[in-house]
């Protein structure tokens, strides 16, 4: 097949992230599963969602809830089978809808035969798959890098003597992408599920897989200081993305999203430009890290407002002059739930979870709804570390009282921080266990299942998910929101972030309230009297059932948010 430029049907898409285990149990396991992802489309396509992104639901041992695989060709039984995974694609299909699927290439499970193989003497085949390094002289690392997930990087292998690179938990090897075999393993691996009807891959820590191959220690004085500056972004990265784009993504006519790990906007334009010919958009953190204290996840701060709109409008205007394309996200499998970091999870749930809904989706790229994130679930209560599950967030409850920090000083920042906040079981109805399952759920089920599920919003046209489905039919409806030039208009406003997407022959405009005190905003002159003059303007959505009287002067209520156009 011909290489050519993607076509760009997912720019007025709206993807669904679903992590099977938390989705929906068909079997009473306590885990979810495929045939509980795929007796829930009806509700999906109800929502509006074109795309669904299903997580890793490979053959693992499950030490990073799927990230790490021991067969990339096989349906985990604790997912369901093959059958099962066709049925889905069949099932979407039906509906209109595609599936893009989780691939985790960075590395594997040591689990896997490949690692298996790799680990049993210097020369087998196998051995180059995976990143390997003699000790220092003195027997230790054999540099100073350190894992993601805490501690070094390295890990020692006694059957060969030397250490294998492991930049996140230590049971995930590091693939060598320097290796030619391991570029042609992962297409392969890649056109086997676009043969099933895979419709598009979500890369995770794509931007990982090219490392300075001098490996050199890292610099403590610098910030952070861990080696990731001679993994991210690496010297080959770009040219093994082009080479997957025309063995797999060009062909297939795949829609792709790289995962980018403390990456740069210089490189996601190089990364989603169609001219390119790499990915069709990308994740980046940055605006999820505002409310890091000097830059480190596991240090607390109030998160930084004005950053925060910084982040967006750089990122918005960044991509759009040079052609790229942003997936837009407040919320993910690896983040604590946005609505309890940057609004109200409580008095103004609703409120809240809707003004961020609409400040996002009211931005160029492509959205992604996490789940749950459209019935407003804000993080669970958390009593003790014994609930959580995930590895990291055990690995830095430990590291955090070596550094000193009391058990309850520990606590406090694992319950902020953890990737559990977002893993808590989708909440269905108000029955036992949220309607997630009939047995024991492998993760708490939070307090507030009985009034914040889907079956009390469903039907309520004022609901936070009926506000979703309005979002998600304008982003079809209206293209200036795909097309517009953003522009910001707050000017600093300490508690209102406001901007417009000029169109050709219309101007959207967003102005969005983060405080829970009545706001008052006011336009500029030279953008009130440019774009508006006396045009009056339609409020396409809004949060409140009280709406602002439209003119150059505002006054927005507690989380207030709106979206009007000008035609």
């Amino acid at each position: 097949m011909e290489t050519t430029p993607q076509a760009d049907w997912w720019r007025k898409s709206t993807v669904y992230q679903v992590y099977p285990k938390s989705f929906k149990d068909s079997t009473g396991s306590g885990t979810g599963d495929i045939k509980g992802l795929t007796g829930k489309l009806d509700y999906l396509q109800e929502l509006g969602i074109d795309i669904v992104w299903l997580q890793p639901v490979y053959v693992s041992p499950q030490n990073d809830n799927g990230y790490d695989v021991a067969d990339y060709r096989q349906i985990d039984p604790a997912f369901g089978t093959m059958e099962d995974f066709e049925e889905l694609i069949r099932e979407l299909k039906k509906r209109g809808m595609h599936l893009m699927t989780d691939i985790v290439v960075n590395h594997s499970s040591t689990e896997h035969p490949w690692f298996q193989e790799a680990r049993k003497s210097k020369d087998n085949p196998y051995r180059n798959y995976y990143i390997w390094r003699d000790p220092a002289p003195d027997g230790g690392v054999p540099n100073n890098w350190q894992s993601k997930f805490g501690g070094p990087a390295w890990q020692f292998d006694e059957t060969t003597g030397q250490y294998f690179l492991t930049l996140f938990d230590k049971t995930q090897a590091d693939l060598n992408w320097e290796n030619e075999q391991v570029r042609q393993e992962v297409a392969d691996l890649m056109i086997f599920w676009a043969e099933k009807g895979v419709d598009g891959f979500r890369m995770d820590v794509i931007n990982l897989i090219s490392k300075d191959q001098s490996f050199p220690d890292d610099d403590p004085a610098t910030v952070p200081g861990d080696g990731r500056q001679f993994y991210t972004d690496g010297p080959r990265v770009h040219e093994y993305i082009k080479e997957l784009y025309a063995k797999v993504f060009g062909p297939y006519n795949l829609v792709t999203v790289g995962e980018m790990s403390s990456t740069t906007l210089e490189h996601c334009i190089r990364y989603s430009t169609p001219e390119e010919r790499e990915f069709s958009m990308t994740f980046n953190f940055h605006h999820l890290k505002v409310d890091y204290k000097n830059g480190q996840k596991w240090e607390l701060q109030p998160y930084d407002f004005a950053e925060l709109k910084e982040l967006f409008t750089r990122w918005q205007t960044g991509m759009q002059q040079a052609g790229g394309w942003n997936a837009l996200f407040w919320n993910n499998h690896d983040q604590p739930r946005a609505l309890s970091r940057f609004a109200d999870d409580g008095k103004y749930r609703k409120e809240s979870a809707k003004m961020l809904a609409t400040t996002l989706h009211g931005m160029q790229g492509t959205p992604y709804v996490y789940q749950g994130e459209e019935l407003g679930m804000p993080n669970p209560d958390w009593h003790d570390i014994s609930e959580f599950n995930d590895i990291e967030s055990k690995n830095m409850y430990r590291i955090l009282q070596e550094r000193g920090l009391s058990g309850e000083q520990a606590l406090d920042i694992i319950r902020e921080r953890s990737r559990d906040n977002s893993r808590t079981p989708m909440q269905w109805d108000a029955s036992g266990h949220a309607g997630f399952t009939c047995g024991t759920p492998w993760l708490k089920v939070d307090r507030r299942y009985k009034e914040i599920n889907v079956q009390s919003e469903q039907n309520d046209p004022d609901s936070i998910f009926a506000h979703y489905k309005q979002l998600i039919r304008l982003r079809k409806q209206e293209p200036v929101i795909t097309d517009g030039i953003f522009q910001r208009l707050d000017e600093g406003h300490p508690q209102i972030f406001a901007y417009a997407r000029a169109g050709k022959t219309e101007t959207l405009i967003v102005v969005s309230s983060f405080s829970g005190t009545q706001t008052g905003f006011t336009f500029a002159d030279e953008f009130w009297s440019s774009r508006i003059n006396s045009q009056a303007a339609e409020l396409l959505i809004g949060n409140t059932v009280q709406t602002p009287v439209w003119g150059q002067t505002l006054e927005l209520p507690p989380y207030g948010s709106y979206m009007w156009i000008i035609r």
